[in-house]
């Protein structure tokens, strides 16, 4: 089997909700879908969702490189996917976004070519997945009619925004604990907006609501406040924007900077370099999330395999499909109730799509 083709679709991600973060209030993403055709008729898709923020990508930067790997790539064994990102890592440094288009694609032909769905390819931990669902940051009293909102629609745990006040972050964390009761797991992301002695300050107030894990609170080039903040608060610290990368949760676990490692399929190059970050966490004693970033229901769909497949993944957030409009031509067989998702037994990524190229 040789890959013959691989063509690009630019789409636009249309909001539901309020969505801000510390480090970004974007209210339009557009995200880049992906489609990888081959010579024995199988064709498999994935999507690149770049961010400026995290992995410093855009879709032109996008756009330019599956251009150029449509011809680097012709003629290659889609099935060979260690040798596939060898060739793009020799040729690039980072693009990680564009290279997660072209390895979701290659397991989805994988899948399809072997008959399997790709969480069972992976490893096959379970058909199911538990996502949180996340608030971004708002007025306290609008982020805690939300939590009642997603609780009331079957979701267990909650990812809330923080970052840009503390004071009204504190004040959004009584109020949604409130709202919600003491069974609700609550979760806070900071996306860098502290800076150490202050998220210490911030944290310990948090604890005092229930706060279990605390992702990213300083900036991502900061492990030794990471390693402060660790050692000076009661919670999980989970580390995001700081690991990219195998390399990168290396150094994360060396300097001991973390509890848990949050895996992006679109900031670690997809699935392949992936599972090597999840495979030196778990050697070293450390859980790790699947998070994602703005995508349609293809790259959650690879998220949610990568999660269920691996049994040290034990945190997820996949959420962003439900806090935008479907895109037309995008279909696919994983399904959710409240906060469980359940992954399609079709094989590769389960996916229907309908779109030109």
């Amino acid at each position: 089997m040789k890959i013959t083709k691989i063509s690009h679709k630019t789409i636009t991600i249309e909001p539901i909700v309020s969505f801000k973060i510390a480090s970004s209030d974007d209210t339009r993403t557009d995200t880049v879908i992906v489609k990888v055709e081959t010579d024995a008729g199988v064709t498999g898709y994935g999507e690149s969702q770049p961010s400026k923020v995290v992995t410093g990508n855009n879709i032109e930067d996008v756009t330019n490189f599956l251009t150029e790997m449509d011809n680097t790539l012709k003629g290659e064994n889609p099935l060979n996917i260690g040798r596939i990102h060898e060739i793009m890592n020799r040729q690039y440094k980072g693009k990680t976004a564009g290279k997660a288009g072209i390895d979701l694609a290659l397991y989805d032909i994988l899948g399809k070519h072997t008959g399997l769905p790709v969480y069972q390819l992976l490893g096959g931990s379970s058909n199911q997945v538990e996502s949180d669902m996340t608030i971004g940051i708002d007025e306290p009293k609008e982020m805690a009619k939300l939590a009642r909102q997603y609780v009331d629609e079957g979701f267990n745990i909650l990812k809330i925004k923080v970052g840009l006040n503390a004071k009204d972050d504190i004040e959004a964390i009584r109020l949604i604990r409130e709202e919600v009761g003491p069974d609700i797991s609550l979760r806070v992301d900071a996306n860098q907006g502290y800076y150490k002695k202050q998220a210490v300050h911030v944290l310990n107030e948090f604890y005092k609501y229930g706060v279990e894990e605390v992702e990213q609170p300083v900036p991502y080039w900061d492990y030794e406040g990471m390693k402060f903040i660790k050692d000076n608060v009661t919670q999980q610290i989970m580390m995001d924007e700081s690991v990219l990368s195998p390399q990168d949760a290396f150094r994360a676990i060396k300097e001991e900077a973390c509890d848990i490692i949050n895996i992006k399929l679109m900031k670690s190059g997809g699935i392949y370099p992936a599972l090597q970050i999840n495979a030196i966490a778990q050697a070293a004693g450390l859980q790790c999330m699947v998070g994602c970033m703005s995508e349609s229901r293809i790259g959650i769909a690879a998220g949610a395999a990568l999660a269920a497949s691996q049994k040290n993944i034990t945190y997820a957030d996949l959420d962003s499909y439900r806090m935008s409009k479907e895109v037309p031509g995008i279909k696919s067989d994983f399904t959710q109730e409240g906060g469980i998702m359940t992954l399609s037994e079709k094989p590769g990524l389960g996916l229907d799509i309908d779109l030109e190229f």
